[in-house]
């Protein structure tokens, strides 16, 4: 378990808010990184968002027991021979 910080933080006239340096770099927020939040019991939680990879989300799809070399043989046709 991470140990707790003591700090504070202003809202900013947009809404804005800064993650103090020492939580970014405790929890790995780079910028860029995407930011889930929820309100738990009149807390605001924050939780790094983890992309999904995009090629676990279609691994599969295809529901075929064909080898790579065997499933674009049948999608092109047979290779020709050189």
């Amino acid at each position: 378990m991470l140990a707790s910080y003591d700090m504070r933080t202003k809202v900013s006239e947009k809404g804005q808010i800064t993650v103090p340096k020492p939580l970014r770099d405790r929890l790995g927020i780079r910028p860029g990184d995407e930011l889930d939040l929820v309100c738990e019991s009149g807390r605001l939680v924050a939780t790094k968002s983890v992309p999904e990879d995009p090629v676990a989300s279609v691994y599969g799809i295809l529901g075929t027991n064909l080898d790579t070399d065997r499933m674009i043989e049948e999608l092109r046709g047979p290779a020709e021979l050189a």
